[in-house]
């Protein structure tokens, strides 16, 4: 009886261990599966609502940091509209494909609003482009 009880402890921590281990691999493949933190910038328009789009190249990176100086640059974001993922534009059900994000003075009237009415789907956007823009944050790795 003595040799079970010894048995019985030292299983419970090889199973503790064991357990540790099986969370700790989850936990670090999890981090491997997502990826790395994108840089974002944060957006606020006139109507006081705000949006977020990842930046995917230093020029961006560089361009969204100008413009929260104060920099005098090209200021309306505008990229194409991904619908049912906000990617980095939460609570949004729609974020900005990063790929086409680009800064400008001119765009058509068309893709100007709010992320509401992104949201609301209210003017079809293909495309947002809010005037009233202006970058408030940016954040993440490459900040």
């Amino acid at each position: 009886m003595a040799a079970a009880s010894r048995v019985t402890p030292v299983l419970g921590r090889f199973r503790l261990v064991r357990g540790l281990t099986v969370v700790a691999f989850s936990l670090t493949l999890a981090a491997c599966i997502a990826g790395p933190e994108p840089t974002v910038a944060t957006f606020e328009v006139s109507s006081g609502e705000q949006f977020t789009i990842e930046l995917l190249t230093p020029e961006l990176v560089d361009h969204a940091q100008g413009l929260l100086a104060g920099q005098q640059l090209a200021t309306v974001p505008s990229g194409s509209v991904v619908r049912g993922n906000s990617s980095v534009n939460e609570p949004w059900s729609w974020h900005i494909d990063p790929a086409t994000l680009e800064f400008t003075n001119v765009t058509i009237e068309s893709c100007d609003g709010s992320p509401q009415h992104v949201e609301d789907d209210t003017a079809a956007f293909e495309r947002f482009c809010p005037w009233s823009a202006r970058v408030v944050a940016v954040e993440g790795p490459n900040a």
